[in-house]
């Protein structure tokens, strides 16, 4: 099973009744593990998570530090990109080359670097 398909076999679980919008993200660690996450949605919009979020967290929390590859889809027109938020959280645990695929339910699928979704990324070690 590809880490796409690992992120479309979980994206019916997503917490979304409000937007109706789910969201599934699968990420492949350094180690090969790989964790899942979805969106989940709060009446009050920005306490919510995104599902990138959640996968990075299932991550964190098994020891994992480095992100080697992302998956997302959901339903939409177009692949959808991690949001901003998501990108920042993505980078501080992957390197610019890592590859994140986005795809939507119909089967069009985009693939980009981390640093051409989020170039001149703020990082830890700018913080100096």
């Amino acid at each position: 099973m590809t880490l796409l398909d690992q992120a479309a076999a979980i994206r019916d679980r997503a917490y979304a009744p409000y937007s109706g919008f789910q969201v599934g993200a699968a990420i492949r660690a350094e180690s090969g593990a790989v964790y899942t996450g979805v969106n989940v949605e709060n009446a009050a919009y920005p306490q919510g998570t995104c599902a990138e979020a959640g996968a990075i967290a299932a991550m964190v929390l098994a020891g994992d530090r480095r992100i080697a590859e992302v998956a997302v889809i959901a339903d939409a027109t177009v692949p959808v990109a991690p949001c901003g938020g998501c990108r920042q959280k993505i980078m501080e645990f992957a390197g610019p080359d890592v590859r994140v695929t986005m795809a939507n339910l119909q089967g069009a699928r985009v693939t980009m670097t981390m640093a051409e979704l989020l170039p001149g990324a703020f990082l830890p070690e700018h913080m100096g």
